[in-house]
């Protein structure tokens, strides 16, 4: 019943050209392939080991109503399809469905996942049970940095983070990878990593503390109309050079605080990146038992500001940036205040 890997994520959006054209154009993603249905069509695309599907039309309406541009459905291959969709009724999930053929469990919010069987290069095998037709190739897009889907970021409801943690791990066979609670004088989080057996699927589910001020998580949880996703983490392998050029073709990062820089020179450890280069690109950078972490988060481009994406590069660390979560929420927080 384990799940093995993340085969795509599916944006549903409002515009579909607007959305595809940022993943490409701005972010190096490659149009691969159109799928067009009766109620809905999808553009796929690829970069590195990372498979996006965008899709508008009258058929998910409902869904932009409720929640807005997000993430709907985050297909995930596994070794036994029916044992995992057994084990997920168990769990609790609601009902399961049949669309195209496959099998969809309930997730978080309007979020579901789509079961598959495990592929060799599950990145490289178009979802199954549409009719995906092959772009005509094109001129070269821009240079691609990311190489993987290194996290998914969940918000969910206050007080009920161990819920959805105990629900992955017996529905998906997901484990607990790490927990922390952050409290940063005006805000404050819960979060739980957890991780598939095979180590190539990691959600980190967060949730406001229900007996502080959720700030930007309870933020989120009314402009999105409930759970959902916050981020995509994309890793990439060198965070400076991709900050830059996405940042030329148009993607919006939040700003650090000074402040957080002038901490930051106690603590950075040896690494590619001076002091200096990291300021300039506004990137945080973390450390743990197991080496650095460097992360930096776009602005959303989407009209409810929820959904958002990460550029993460890792120099052996495995965590998850905890202690840049105070710089975070306080540009988020500003850049809510902002935007009204």
């Amino acid at each position: 019943m384990a799940v093995q890997d993340i085969s795509y994520v599916e944006l549903f959006t409002q515009d579909k050209i607007s959305a595809v054209d940022y993943f490409v154009t701005a972010m190096g993603f490659t149009r691969v392939a159109d799928s067009v249905e009766v109620d809905r069509s999808s553009v796929l695309l690829r970069q590195g080991g990372v498979q996006l599907v965008v899709t508008s039309g009258r058929g998910i309406w409902r869904f932009l109503d409720t929640y807005g541009d997000g993430i709907a459905d985050i297909g995930m291959t596994c070794d036994d399809v029916a044992a995992t969709e057994a084990a997920a009724v168990a769990a609790g999930a609601g009902p399961v469905m049949t669309v195209r053929g496959n099998t969809v469990v309930p997730g978080f919010g309007g979020v579901t996942h789509t079961l598959h069987r495990q592929a060799d290069e599950p990145s490289a095998v178009p979802p199954p049970g549409r009719n995906w037709v092959p772009t005509p190739d094109g001129p070269a897009g821009a240079e691609g940095h990311i190489e993987l889907l290194d996290h998914v970021a969940v918000c969910v409801e206050g007080g009920r983070l161990g819920e959805y943690a105990d629900y992955y791990r017996d529905a998906f066979g997901f484990s607990r990878y790490s927990s922390e609670y952050v409290d940063t004088g005006g805000q404050a989080m819960d979060s739980i990593v957890v991780r598939s057996a095979s180590e190539r699927v990691t959600f980190t589910l967060v949730a406001p503390d229900p007996g502080k001020d959720g700030g930007q998580l309870d933020a989120f949880l009314e402009r999105n109309g409930g759970p959902g996703v916050q981020h995509l983490a994309f890793l990439v392998r060198d965070i400076i050079t991709a900050v830059r050029d996405c940042r030329e073709r148009g993607v919006e990062f939040l700003t650090t605080p000074a402040s957080y820089y002038d901490a930051l020179a106690d603590r950075l450890q040896e690494g590619p990146f001076t002091l200096g280069d990291l300021r300039q690109a506004h990137v945080l950078a973390d450390h743990d038992e197991w080496g650095q972490l460097l992360q930096l988060f776009s602005r959303s481009p989407y009209e409810r500001n929820t959904l958002f994406y990460e550029l993460i590069q890792r120099l052996g660390s495995r965590g998850f940036g905890s202690s840049n979560i105070r710089a975070l929420y306080e540009a988020v927080q500003r850049d809510r205040l902002s935007a009204g």
